[in-house]
This record gives C-alpha cells, structure tokens and sequence, in this order.
C-alpha cells in the first residue's frame, strides 16, 4: 500500500529538511518546494493527501495558497505552520478553509496529532449535510459561506445569537458539511444538567465509582469520538466544570470519574450562547483561558428582524414541515396573513415564529391561515428585542402560558365528549388530525 503524500512548503531549506525526516519517521512520503507558485504546479497533480505550509513564502503567503486549495483541490487538508504566538493569522486560515496550524518551533507532538487527524478524515464530506437554512438574505448568505469554511477545520467554534435563532441548526451544518459527518454529532445542553451530576453525565464514570453508579458510563465527550461535541449554552457551565473541561481541550484525553488514568479523545468542539460571555469573563463568572479555546472562531447567527424578506420563506418551509408531521392538505397563508407576519418584529426568533404557526395550523380552516389566525405577542411585550436574554424568558413564558390554555381546552373537550375525540374536534372547530396532533404535542395521550 502507497505510503501517503504530503507536501511541505517552506522557503527555508532546514525547515523543509526538518518536516520532511519527521514526517517520513511518520510512515509518510514527503515532497517539499519553497514558493506559493511551485505549490500550486504541484498540488494540481492531484497526489497530495495533505499539505504543509509555512505562511511568508518569497511570492505570496500561505493564506493565499490556503485559498487556492479551497477554490481547486478542496479534498487536501491544508495545515498553516504560524510564527509562535501569532494567533491572529493562524485564526484567519482557519476562517478561510485551513484545516488547523501549528506553532513555531514546530512541535513534534503536536504535528503528529494534527497529521494523524488530518489523513485519517480526509477532505471535506461532499455535497454538505441536508439540514436546511432557508433565507435569501444577505445576512444569511454570508453565514452559509462562513459555514462551509469553517466545515473543513477543526478549530472550535463559538456560536454566538439571540435565543431561537437556530443556533444547534448552524452546529448540525458545520458538523454535516465537514469530514467528520460520517460519525456522532452530540448536542449538550449545558443549562440542562444538574451540576452535582455534570461530571458523570460529560465525562462518564466507573461502576462503583459513587453510590448509584451500578455500570460504566461511557459520558458525552467519548460518545462523540470521532466526530463533534455541541455543548450548548456554555454560559451556564458552572466554574468548577469549566476548569475539566478545558483540561479536555488541552489535553485532547478525558479522565471518567473513578477512572485512573486518562483517555484519549478524537472530538471537534463546537458551543453556542446567547449569553455574552466577554461580559461574563469580565465578572469572573466564565474563565478567560476556556473562552478563549472555545472562541477560536466566532460565527453569529443573525436574529430575524434582520434578515429581511426570509420571514415568508421560513413559514412557508415550517407550514410545508408541520402539514407533513400532522398529516394535513397542504395549507397557504393569505396576503393578510403574509402582511401580519412581515410586519412582526419577532423577538424569539424561528422559534417564536414556528410555535405562531403551529397555533395557527391548528386553528385554521380549509386551508387557509388568515390574520386572525396569528396570534402574536402585543408591542408592549415585543420590546423585549433590546436584549435576546430578556427576548428569551420573555417569549418562554409566554409559550408556556399559551399552551398551558391549549391543554385545558382541549381537556375540557374530551372531558365533554366522553374522549371521542372526533366529537371533541368538532368542539373545538378544528380538524380531526389537527387535535391527535396536538395531543401527541402536549403530552396528553
């Protein structure tokens, strides 16, 4: 079997010396030249497995070769040796299509790692993942393309946006347009767990490691081996967990709770808040180091009051997704509809918009959701879009008042019709389908 071929670009002769005898101590073939111009003659062979380069060459840098390799020959990874400390630039290849990089002097741990890794996921997964992101906006143009860059590291990614923008949408998408789609992609809500059981839940533990542990837990970071963890409104990840954690990311090994010895770990790691966690470094309340790991590489995902003209697109795709799931003719919105909608400034985002739809599917008629169909929250509570945590207790509270009102008319219908549930749709003046979904929704089979 043909040993894999890498090619090292560097225009200092002892350098290229030096990568090439502990890449082939590596098990590797090693072809080297010192100029962008060479680079790109010799990657068009289409031989090259993988790609070293230094980032001053005497007739360009390695970005622009990290570009190049992007538009031509985007199957080889493409690693950035960086001058030590130098994390802006090595960031900035990252946001462009680079794979990782690595610090001079050239640590041969770490370049080891990053070759191993880089060979065995290989370029990136064809043709991206079929998670949609709908919307024609500009704002939502440029998040795609930076999706599709940052698919191809494996850099961390903090993904920043208001509550209910779609954030886990964007982790599922780098993940499923990225070489590791083919293994887990693990979401984590980190505000979900209780904190006194965080460890074992993230990092596993042994049998008999603490009362109540009757068999190994294998954990959330090592059941995402190979492949991505999401850890999800990180903010809410307590100080004491936050010290492990970035042990883990260092260390790129995990220690079980009872276990003796570390673990190693393959895991990209992606996090998303809508929580500013600057603010929180400031007070003391997130640790700077973690933060800074976590943040290698910032996307933001636009709220929906400013991506203009995709409000209609996003409820045309829910109502087509809704009318599938509870198994109704296809159903349109009226220009009055469409008018109401356009006009809403909606402060939860997708979600808010999805949970008026749903209400809406629910009580409409013959196809059609008119304007008095939508019920949205008044002026008064919609100011809540001067900040997305305000925004988010906000329109929580509402949903959950609002199906807390579902539950009991719905209840009440049954109640009157003896659980004919037929009779109780009629009552309600909705269809049939309509009320055995809501039913499943809200829990009430």
């Amino acid at each position: 079997m043909d040993k894999p071929l890498v090619l090292v670009v560097d225009d200092e002769p002892d350098i290229r010396e030096l990568l090439s005898i502990t890449l082939e101590r590596m098990k590797l073939s090693v072809e080297t030249t010192e100029d962008l111009t060479s680079a790109r003659k010799l990657l068009e062979s289409g031989r090259f497995q993988l790609c070293l380069t230094d980032m001053r060459l005497p007739d360009g840098d390695g970005l622009e070769l990290v570009e190049w390799i992007q538009e031509h020959c985007a199957g080889v990874p493409v690693a950035v040796i960086t001058a030590h400390g130098n994390v802006e630039t090595a960031v900035r290849a990252l946001k462009i299509g680079a794979f990782d990089f690595v610090s001079k002097p050239v640590q041969v741990g770490d370049l080891r790692k990053i070759v191993d890794t880089a060979l065995r996921l290989g370029g990136p997964a064809p043709g991206g993942g079929d998670t949609p992101l709908i919307g024609d906006s500009r704002s939502m143009a440029e998040l795609r393309k930076m999706i599709a860059k940052v698919a191809r590291s494996q850099a961390p990614v903090h993904i920043t946006g208001e509550s209910g923008t779609g954030k886990e949408l964007v982790a599922r998408l780098i993940h499923d347009s990225g070489p590791r789609s083919g293994s887990p992609f693990v979401p984590v809500n980190c505000g979900a767990i209780p904190s006194e059981l965080m460890e074992g839940e993230l990092f596993g533990h042994r049998k008999g490691s603490f009362t109540g542990a009757v068999e190994d837990k294998e954990g959330m970071i090592r059941s995402a081996e190979g492949g991505t963890l999401f850890l999800d409104e990180i903010g809410d990840l307590p100080l004491h967990m936050q010290v492990k954690l970035l042990r883990v990311i260092q260390e790129r090994s995990v220690r079980p709770v009872g276990e003796n010895r570390e673990l190693p770990v393959d895991v990209r790691f992606l996090s998303a808040s809508h929580r500013d966690l600057t603010s929180m470094v400031a007070k003391g309340e997130f640790r700077e180091d973690l933060y800074y790991r976590l943040n290698v590489i910032e996307l933001r995902v636009p709220p929906l009051r400013e991506r203009d003209g995709d409000v209609l697109l996003l409820a045309e795709h829910i109502l087509s997704r809704l009318g599938a799931e509870m198994a109704l003719a296809s159903t349109s919105l009226t220009r009055a509809a469409r008018r109401k909608l356009k006009q809403h400034s909606f402060p939860g985002n997708v979600r808010e918009l999805e949970n008026v739809l749903e209400r809406a599917l629910t009580l409409s008629e013959a196809g059609k959701i008119d304007a008095d169909d939508i019920q949205l929250r008044s002026p008064q509570t919609a100011a809540g879009t001067e900040g997305a945590e305000s925004a988010h207790s906000a329109e929580g509270g509402l949903g959950s008042q609002l199906e807390d009102v579902e539950r009991e008319a719905i209840v009440q219908a049954l109640e009157q019709t003896r659980y004919n549930k037929t009779a109780a749709a009629k009552l309600l003046g909705i269809s049939f389908r309509a009320l055995r979904y809501r039913i499943k929704k809200l829990g009430l089979e």
